[in-house]
């Protein structure tokens, strides 16, 4: 087996399972991975109770939300779920927070999704300042809080990293965040993001020195690349109709498909649009195939700047799900 990459995280499966969560964990950390990362799907489990799960089963592994949407709890109780697991896991956890979307905030949650960049700004200032254990009153644009204070704050300092796709989000995480969390990214995309970012970092005097740029891999490494690129489209679809994914997309070279695939949806056509999904796109953004030529890839991603690449397994729709998650997992341990 070829040398394994220096820095590599592992995300839980998705969408998540108690039990398979904690055994992946597990497992993610007796392979070398450098960190296990847990998303917030806005459907449960609720990500912090995975994060302290996994804390509980790991020992020296860092534990990231990526991300948790910042709009569906109130900051209090962001910090309350955020504190409680570097608790767990002291100097190990970092809390990632996005704006998420409009399906998930509005649709499912009923809050208006509105002022983002404001939002994400006001949010992880006041984070900051609630995890530091300080008595926080704040009337911003977007949130306030009076007079709160977390009762029992943690140990250490909590890193709070930015989900960002266009550039004005990019270069607000390189001007407030400590790291950024990609998604759905091609490694060629890869250096233009990292610009917004310098660019967002110069106007808080400050350099990328310290920044971590973790990028979301979703992988698999399979024998029967058909049949999961069949599922890698279908997923690839769900994104590209929803309109800022729409906008990365376009931006990172697959303009063409993105409007196949939105007129085909909206024309009625679900199968169409699945297949409007190029062998260029999927390629780009998923890693299928052999072990070598799936390391290759994600090789890539470390060469454009991406200092923290985070392997996603997946697998086929209907295939034996552990047994290929780990495959692949233990490709890259």
């Amino acid at each position: 087996m070829a040398a394994a990459l220096a820095r590599l995280g592992a995300s839980l499966p998705l969408p998540p399972d108690l039990a398979m969560c904690r055994r992946v964990a597990e497992h993610a950390e007796i392979l070398g991975y450098e960190s296990v990362w847990i998303a917030d799907t806005g459907a449960g489990p609720d990500a912090f109770v995975v994060a302290a799960m996994a804390a509980l089963v790991t020992r020296g592994a860092r534990i990231g939300t990526a991300v948790v949407p910042l709009y569906t709890r109130a900051l209090p109780v962001h910090a309350a779920g955020a504190g409680s697991v570097a608790q767990l896991a002291p100097g190990r956890f970092i809390l990632g927070v996005g704006v998420s979307s409009e399906t998930i905030v509005d649709t499912w949650g009923g809050v208006p999704f509105r002022r983002p960049l404001a939002r994400m700004r006001e949010s992880v200032g006041v984070l900051r300042q609630m995890l530091a254990g300080e008595r926080v009153t704040f009337e911003g644009k977007t949130v306030r809080t009076r007079n709160f204070r977390l009762v029992s704050p943690p140990p250490r300092p909590v890193p709070i990293y930015v989900a960002a796709l266009m550039p004005a989000m990019l270069e607000l995480a390189g001007e407030i965040a400590d790291g950024v969390v990609l998604n759905w990214i091609p490694p060629e995309a890869v250096p233009a993001s990292i610009a917004h970012l310098e660019a967002g970092a110069k106007r808080a005097g400050r350099t990328l020195d310290s920044f971590e740029v973790a990028a979301f891999i979703r992988t698999c490494v399979t024998d029967d690349v058909g049949a999961v690129h069949a599922t890698l489209a279908r997923d690839i679809t769900g994104y590209t109709i929803v309109d800022v994914y729409a906008s990365f997309f376009r931006t990172s070279g697959f303009a063409e498909e993105v409007e196949a695939v939105n007129a085909a949806w909206k024309a009625g056509d679900r199968a169409a649009a699945v297949r409007h999904i190029s062998p260029r796109v999927l390629d780009g953004l998923g890693v299928v195939g052999p072990e070598a030529a799936c390391r290759e890839r994600i090789d890539a991603f470390a060469r454009a700047g991406v200092t923290m690449p985070v392997v996603l397994p997946f697998t086929a729709s209907g295939a034996e799900l552990r047994a290929s998650l780990l495959r692949t997992l233990r490709a890259f341990g």
